[in-house]
């Protein structure tokens, strides 16, 4: 804590308003986010929210109580407050993790290395909250995600190619939408059998559960059951204790049959890996949405040079705003992932692009 309250110069005095503005926006939007869950991430964000008000009232007793000119919290803490009343998504728990990372506190004198601590592992509460809405939505997100930024950029990258021979503008056309089916039934079909072989390794290398049925006749002190949880990754003394507390608990109960997660050493997530079919309609739309967006201009009787750079400008932006989600969902700096994938999908266009002009001439 602070030794001795000081009144403060009026630079001070600034300053703190703007903290107890932002402490009193956080705090807003992790109850709006609290509003739309329930059981233990309520209480997660309810406790966050509650810690905020505690910084709020450091910043109000150095002020005196004195609010009034209070200014209003910063512009990406009042994005997250509206965000978080109309979504309450996993988006804004992957900005709220950004905006903990970036505290002041730490090298502010006027705050307490508690609240320096506070913020710091508030940002890893976050990133905890935030890491089971990823698990959540990860396979059908990582299917619509690849496939619209693969739709996109093969697809620019074909009529692009095709354009710069100086072929008819309808076989361009033609030739996008053939790209568009095509690239959408293979992408389609090929998340689905990633994903289900996926869940068939998952699901080969869970335990058997048959095998409980041994479990009541092992006898304690050989206790066959360590090689078990050994082949599974524990080391021989955690494995032999923890085979040793399993049976003995099972004789003990003298249960005819053991608990059913006697054999499990971790629990398998197959949250994260999705459905075979979820993720196949995914990839399916995802792509051909990505898709037509480069077909666009000559849908609508566009050609040549027209239609090429209204086809690259369309598929700029909306490379840019894949990157922008990717970079927003982990968590790390959206416009860094933006320019990524802009410079990523363009240049392969590029690519293509100046192929196709290479060939054109060498046809001409």
């Amino acid at each position: 804590m602070i030794d001795e309250q000081r009144p403060g110069t009026q630079a001070d005095r600034a300053r703190w308003r703007r903290y107890l503005a932002d402490e009193r926006a956080e705090a807003a939007v992790y109850r709006e986010l609290a509003a739309r869950r329930d059981g233990e991430e309520r209480e997660i964000l309810l406790a966050l929210a509650a810690a905020e008000g505690r910084h709020e009232a450091h910043w109000l007793a150095l002020l005196d109580g004195d609010d009034d000119r209070t200014p209003r919290a910063d512009v990406r803490t009042r994005i997250l407050g509206a965000l978080a009343r109309r979504f309450g998504s996993i988006f804004v728990l992957a900005l709220a993790q950004r905006a903990e990372a970036r505290s002041p506190y730490a090298s502010d004198p006027d705050a307490t290395p508690a609240m320096a601590a506070d913020e710091r592992i508030h940002g890893e509460v976050v990133r905890g909250l935030a890491a089971r809405g990823r698990r959540r939505l990860a396979g059908t997100f990582r299917a619509a995600v690849f496939g619209a930024n693969d739709g996109l950029v093969s697809n620019l990258a074909l009529v692009l190619g095709i354009g710069a021979t100086g072929v008819p503008a309808s076989v361009v056309l033609f030739t996008g939408i053939a790209g568009l089916l095509a690239g959408a039934l293979s992408m389609g079909a090929g998340e689905y059998v990633s994903v289900r072989s996926q869940r068939e390794l998952l699901e080969a290398s869970a335990p058997d559960p048959t095998t409980r049925e041994a479990l009541v006749d092992l006898d304690i002190d050989a206790n066959e059951l360590a090689l078990v949880y050994r082949a599974r990754g524990m080391d021989e003394a955690a494995a032999r204790e923890h085979a040793a507390l399993v049976v003995a608990r099972v004789h003990a109960a003298g249960q005819l049959q053991a608990p059913t997660d006697a054999l499990a050493v971790v629990a398998q997530d197959d949250e994260a890996v999705g459905t075979g079919l979820s993720a196949a309609i995914s990839s399916f739309l995802f792509f051909a949405s990505g898709a037509l967006v480069p077909v666009l201009p000559w849908i609508f009787g566009l050609d040549g040079a027209a239609a090429i750079i209204t086809a690259t400008v369309l598929v700029g932006i909306a490379l840019l705003a894949t990157g922008a989600t990717v970079g927003l969902l982990s968590g790390a700096s959206p416009m860094k992932r933006a320019m990524r994938q802009l410079g990523i999908g363009l240049g392969a266009a590029a690519v293509t692009y100046l192929l196709g002009l290479a060939f054109g001439t060498t046809i001409g």
